[in-house]
């Protein structure tokens, strides 16, 4: 039998199969069955005192072998016990000791304990099965490869390998050890296909550490195998599995505002595996400056969150000329999530968003227009705590905020306590149903505490802040039963006990040296009771239409819920005095100190209060010729059809409240929301458009006068190509920038990172293999929002607001993207904001264009560079901002 040495089978760089294979295979003659490479191996590796040059009679030699050869080939194993090699042919495979080799031929010499492994010819002529070398998380695919068992050195030829988002060539590697790789004549870039990248760096010398760092010498950049003039002396990049601090390079641009500017420049500190922080800022040469904290932090089966910390300091103009004015800005989003089953009993949760009103309008490092036109901002925090008594208890703390961006007004509660014990039966049976009056009575209680502060932004957090402070609890004891009559009518009374508690009220005094009423602060602890009675009286209506079999409507299903209900509230007028409205102190003017509290005011007048409702749905049974079942489908024709009004007994006039209509529906398979709503009245207006006790029917008009109207339309829809995904999931870059999830108002600009496609998940771009040219088929998504509201409560009769947005995404053809945002206001007759986004995917890298052609926001940008974060700083971008205004604070 004749094997070729690995070093002759390099020579021939395995253009040549061995002469003597075909007297190798199995089922050749000439095999003996003292060629079997079974016993022979066994010889070797189980009893080494059986080998020829052994002997027992020196113990101090150690055996050839170190460990357990596992091996396997298709063609042929031969084992030749003179020459100490092991030699496997066709998807040969190795593994010993820490390492496994996988390749067409493989030889291991276990004298020397040197493996060879290389390619061979396939039936056609073609080097097939390359080696594939594995040493722990250290993967390498050279052409051909020579490895020392021992010293653990390697010669490596057209070598492949990966460490993180690096792929990494070289024409020649030498494996030192196991933590250093020299190689000679090397490409490496973050592209996925590594025969054919569409760009690369190329250098002549790397040392390659696993897992800590890569260091290169002279380095040139190469796009699409074209040599470029961008290169580096040297370079060094640090390379782990785990997250590693660094610096964040800035970059460079300048703005007719602020002149040139270093922006996003900071630190990254990589603090644990739960805990990271990014510190970045930016300088303009005008003097303004920013700073930002971003931080995430996880625990696994615990919580997760995130904390966004935001500062700026701007200056518009120069010190001395007249329009110079400056601004400070600050903005906290905080975000936590806990895990539902870290505690099923206890859960906290935070959804902060506060700061300067002007913030996301004048930022300097975000611009997302949508921002500008959103007039709220707010947070939540909450702790709730359930106590798995008899009955149950439920406790929960919950500080919140609003704050109008328009007005500066901000609404705080400091916190909120809440706690509810379960609904109690006292008369119902252990065991058996609850039916009939008494066993279905019930009571529960409830607290509700708060503290809370109204102010505005410039006294936030300030003494003024803290001097508005309102601080109540309320008390309240509901208590109810439910029973059925005449077998279909579902009737429910009960009552409501409750007691308020304020520590600060309001006196009315007149004062003769303003001449005027004020309302002075009583601080103090003080109480009232109120009580009321309600019940209701209601029912569910069946009807259904048949139709024939054979048509496509079959059936009419319409289900009505009429409802009458009764309240009845007392009068308390014992909590009410009388104040002076004037010098003489003869006029007197009734009020209650309690006015403007928490929890409301008890009323002076009693109430007699009579609600009627109705609602409807509409559902239809259709034709399903694609059913193998021949069952019909169901279709909703109206989710809903409600009408509400009251009765007030009590009143001397206008007891009729107007009627309020609502109506709702989905279209075009649930992806086109419409919904409709009127307020009906039916008294008359005077000629001074006031209402009057006079029925409008009486007052020669219709039964009802209309005097509000409004009807919005949402329609969401996509290709079915799953390109674009869902269309309903919100864009998280603009809700953190101030703005909306569905980009109606223009999607957000993150000028700290543009790594991130404006089109979505670019994963399935990234899986979805290219298909050439599109011809009729073009994956897109659209949203469009409609909104009419009509007003005519004083016979105004005029359309309040006509307006359509629409924002949609496009591909054009493989990997360019298309989106736009604009609208229309038919009251004003105008476009709105509009927005055009166009983004080509490179790949490795990404190259965008945005562009806001009309209107007071009117910019531009453009960006390209590589998407890896580990190359994030290759990139170049150039924007025109739109011209910002500051306003002093």
């Amino acid at each position: 039998m004749c094997v070729l040495s690995f070093q002759k089978i390099l020579a021939q760089e395995f253009d040549k199969q061995p002469t003597t294979l075909k007297t190798t295979l199995p089922n050749d003659s000439i095999v003996s069955p003292q060629d079997s490479i079974r016993p022979a191996m066994e010889s070797v590796v189980q009893d080494s005192t059986q080998l020829k040059n052994d002997s027992i009679a020196n113990p101090a030699k150690k055996p050839i072998l170190e460990a357990i050869v596992y091996r396997k080939a298709k063609d042929y194993e031969k084992l030749d016990q003179k020459k100490k090699e092991l030699t496997l042919y066709n998807e040969a495979e190795i593994k010993y000791q820490d390492f496994e080799l996988k390749s067409g031929i493989i030889v291991f010499n276990y004298d020397t304990n040197e493996i060879y492994a290389g390619r061979i010819k396939d039936s056609l002529g073609n080097l097939s099965q390359p080696p594939v070398f594995t040493q722990g998380s250290q993967v390498v695919e050279p052409d051909s490869i020579r490895y020392n068992t021992k010293t653990q050195k390697a010669l490596v030829w057209q070598s492949r390998t990966s460490q993180g988002e690096f792929r990494i060539k070289s024409e020649v590697t030498k494996k030192e050890n196991d933590s250093v790789y020299f190689m000679k004549d090397v490409i490496f870039t973050t592209a996925k296909d590594l025969d054919d990248p569409e760009y690369y760096f190329k250098t002549r010398k790397v040392k390659f550490v696993p897992n800590k760092k890569v260091v290169v010498g002279v380095t040139n950049m190469v796009i699409a195998d074209v040599p470029t003039p961008l290169g580096l002396p040297f370079a060094f990049f640090p390379m782990s599995e785990q997250a590693e601090s660094g610096f964040i390079i800035p970059s460079v641009g300048d703005t007719n505002e602020q002149g040139y500017y270093l922006q996003n420049g900071g630190y990254y500190f990589a603090i644990s595996d739960q805990l990271d922080l990014t510190v970045q800022g930016d300088y303009y040469t005008n003097g303004s400056w920013a700073l930002r904290g971003n931080s995430n932090y996880a625990k696994r089966y615990k919580y997760n969150g995130r904390v966004l910390v935001r500062y700026e300091n701007n200056i518009f103009s120069e010190k001395g000329l007249p329009d110079y004015q400056s601004s400070k800005l600050y903005n906290i989003q905080w975000n936590h999530n806990q895990d539902p089953k870290s505690n099923p009993s206890s859960r906290f949760s935070a959804s902060v968003n506060l700061g300067s009103s002007q913030y996301f309008r004048q930022s300097n490092n975000s611009y997302n227009v949508g921002a500008s036109l959103n007039n709220t901002m707010s947070s939540s925090i909450s702790y709730s705590k359930t106590f798995e008594s008899t009955p149950q208890v439920n406790l929960s703390l919950t500080a919140t905020h609003s704050q109008s961006t328009n007005t500066q007004d901000i609404n705080m509660t400091l916190p909120t306590l809440q706690l509810s014990v379960d609904n109690m039966f006292p008369f119902a049976p252990k065991n058996g149903i609850k039916k009939g009056i008494i066993k279905n009575l019930k009571f529960s209680y409830n607290l509700r505490g708060e503290n809370r502060a109204r102010t505005k932004e410039e006294f936030f957090f300030k003494k003024e802040m803290f001097d508005s402070l309102n601080t109540g609890f309320q008390h309240s004891i509901p208590i109810s039963t439910n029973f059925k009559v005449f077998k279909y009518f579902s009737v429910t009374a009960g009552g409501n006990y409750n007691e308020v508690w304020y520590f600060d009220t309001t006196k009315k005094e007149y004062n003769p040296e303003k001449n005027k009423v004020e309302d002075i602060r009583v601080n103090g602890f003080d109480s009232f009771r109120t009580y009321n009675f309600t019940a209701s009286v209601g029912t569910t209506i069946y009807g259904t239409f048949n139709f024939n079999k054979d048509a496509r409507i079959q059936a009419i299903r319409h289900v009505m819920r009429p409802n009458i209900g009764y309240s009845y509230t007392p009068s308390f007028e014992q909590y009410y005095d009388t104040y002076a409205i004037d010098a003489t102190g003869q006029t007197m003017q009734d009020y209650t100190r309690f006015q403007g509290g928490l929890f409301g005011a008890p009323g002076k007048m009693n109430s007699n209060m009579l609600n009627m409702s109705l609602s409807n749905t509409f559902e239809a049974k259709i034709r399903d010729d694609e059913s193998e079942t021949g069952e019909p489908k169901k279709l909703m024709l109206l989710n809903n059809l409600n009408f509400s009004t009251s009765y007030n007994i009590s009143a001397d006039s206008l007891k009729w409240a107007p009627v309020r209509m609502s109506a709702g529906t989905a279209i075009l398979k649930d992806k086109m929301q419409i919904n409709l709503g009127a307020t009906l009245d039916p008294y008359a207006l005077d000629n001074n458009n006031r209402r009057i006790d006079v029925y409008n029917i009486n007052n020669g008009g219709s039964l009802f006068r209309l005097t509000s109207a409004n009807l919005t339309v949402n329609w969401s829809m996509s290709s079915n190509d799953p390109l674009f995904g869902n269309s309903d999931t919100p864009n998280q870059n603009s809700i953190d920038n101030g703005g909306r999830g569905d980009d109606l108002f223009g999607q957000s600009m993150n000028l700290g990172d543009n790594r991130d496609s404006m089109f979505g998940n670019e994963d399935d771009d990234a899986e979805r293999p290219f298909e050439g040219f599109y011809n009729a088929k073009l994956p897109w998504d659209l949203t469009f929002a409609y909104s009419l509201t009509y007003n005519n409560s004083q016979r105004q009769n005029e359309i309040v607001n006509n307006s359509v947005m629409v924002s949609g995404n496009i591909e054009l053809s493989p990997r360019w993207k298309v989106g736009f945002s604009s609208g229309y206001d038919f009251v004003q007759k105008g476009v709105t904001f509009t927005q055009l986004r166009f983004e080509r995917d490179l790949l490795s890298w990404r190259m965008d264009f945005t562009w806001v052609p009309i209107g007071t926001y009117t910019s531009w940008g453009f960006f390209i560079g590589i998407k890896s974060s580990m190359l994030s700083d290759i990139k170049w971008e150039k924007r025109k901002s739109p011209d910002k205004r500051f306003f002093a604070r």
